[in-house]
């Protein structure tokens, strides 16, 4: 892999890190600066002409500034005559507003699409989008991960029976029915009503919990709302032990405060978020790196082999 260079912003330095240690392959050097009025300024402190470039970059909290970080970097490295810049994007911020769910709004995560085409990217890797069809926004091709390999085998490890997994929404059901096909376990629904954003009230559960251990999926946990109302209804139901997994602990507002007041037993999520301080001192959440998964999909993109093949 000698014409590949690995780059990482600030959004989630640790992770870029670990990705770097499973490729072997260290980081390449740059700098970002900030002038007085907050504006960025991004410089590369190394040669890439002809290089693979991948930049490493969640557009996570603060979104709008590691969102333009990662357009100066791939504008940089444009300029900079790359051979080809895949930009690595574990959490793709904007994601929820992917249609117009009233009259005059807009639809935020294709106009991301569009400026991460023009910053000059040729390939996008990220993870667990909100919704699939996220990647026809985009004019270039895009590796949508999944950690469901990460996430079953922590649950065959840590559960060996009487399982029942939980969608905590009807947007959800698809994907949880795939993980209890996998983990050979019942399904539930959550019958949930939104009355505004962030604000989510659990109403019924479909299926049986009675006695079980539930496994609540989903592919992020925000304000922890939808995750902790589901967790109360499914425990009333009768479940044993309720337990949540999460690709994307955005974890904002007063979501520890809730994970702690809930009848949640854990949660369990992935760093392609780092947590808060507060995050990392709740005794209910634990973290699954997904590095090995990420690198591995950088190296077989480079190679020419299939990214799919690491879900089959």
């Amino acid at each position: 892999m000698n014409g590949l260079s690995i780059f990482a912003g600030n959004s989630n330095p640790l992770l870029a890190e670990r990705i770097s240690e499973y490729l072997a392959k260290p980081l390449g050097r740059l700098k970002v600066n900030r002038f007085s009025d907050g504006e960025t300024q991004v410089e590369i402190h190394e040669n890439v002409r002809k290089r693979e470039i991948y930049v490493i970059q969640s557009t996570c909290h603060p979104v709008n500034d590691n969102l333009v970080e990662l357009l100066l970097l791939i504008d940089a490295f444009r300029r900079s005559s790359a051979s080809r810049i895949t930009a690595v994007i574990p959490y793709f911020g904007y994601s929820r507003q992917d249609k117009k769910v009233s009259p005059r709004v807009p639809i935020s995560a294709k106009l991301v699409a569009d400026l991460l085409d023009v910053a000059g990217v040729d390939r996008v890797i990220t993870m667990d989008l909100h919704a699939g069809q996220i990647q026809g926004f985009f004019n270039v091709p895009v590796d949508n991960l999944y950690s469901a390999p990460i996430i079953i085998d922590d649950i065959r490890t840590r559960f060996s029976e009487n399982l029942v997994v939980v969608s905590p929404d009807a947007g959800g059901v698809e994907r949880a029915r795939a993980y209890a096909k996998r983990l050979n376990a019942g399904l539930a629904i959550v019958d949930k009503r939104r009355s505004a954003p962030n604000q989510a009230k659990a109403m019924a559960i479909i299926g049986d919990v009675q006695d079980k251990i539930a496994i609540i999926i989903d592919d992020m946990a925000d304000t922890a709302g939808t995750l902790t109302e589901a967790a109360g209804v499914i425990r009333k139901e009768g479940a044993r032990e309720v337990h949540a997994y999460c690709t994307h602990p955005v974890l904002s507002g007063p979501a520890i405060d809730r994970i702690n007041n809930s009848s949640l037993n854990s949660l369990v999520v992935t760093d392609t978020i780092p947590l808060s301080e507060e995050a990392k001192k709740c005794d209910k959440i634990k973290i699954l790196s997904i590095a090995k998964l990420v690198g591995e999909a950088i190296m077989r993109s480079y190679r020419g082999d299939s990214v799919n093949s690491l879900f089959v």
